[in-house]
């Protein structure tokens, strides 16, 4: 971490909500996260006593995404839930604070111009 607080390189002065800053990814091909089946995500990304999810329910691979995105503060919490091109198909979908979104555009520029043909 630099002086502010700040993930070199992946990292971003972008709120993902008050007092949390946004970790962004480097490099989307360094995500290789699941796409499918049942997963349990750590305690520190998802509060509840049960926190498997089945990604081949309709909806949670993309609730999933929104919440490693917006809970996130280690790039390995990236690489570990999210998958590069699973996440580009998914983005223009995803429902986002601004500040997350703002800055994972702003590092990965191709995000915003799907977003925008959508």
């Amino acid at each position: 971490m630099d002086p502010t607080g700040s993930v070199r390189g992946a990292s971003a002065p972008h709120a993902a909500r008050p007092g949390r800053r946004v970790v962004v990814a480097d490099d989307l091909r360094e995500l290789r996260g699941p796409t499918a089946g049942v997963v349990e995500l750590p305690h520190r990304l998802f509060w509840q006593s049960d926190r498997h999810v089945d990604l081949d329910r309709p909806g949670l691979l993309p609730w999933m995404y929104e919440t490693v995105l917006t809970e996130a503060v280690r790039a390995d919490e990236l690489r570990t839930w999210l998958h590069g091109p699973t996440l580009i198909r998914l983005w223009s979908t995803l429902y986002l604070p601004r500040g997350v979104r703002r800055a994972w555009e702003q590092r990965h520029p191709m995000l915003r111009a799907r977003d925008i043909a959508a």
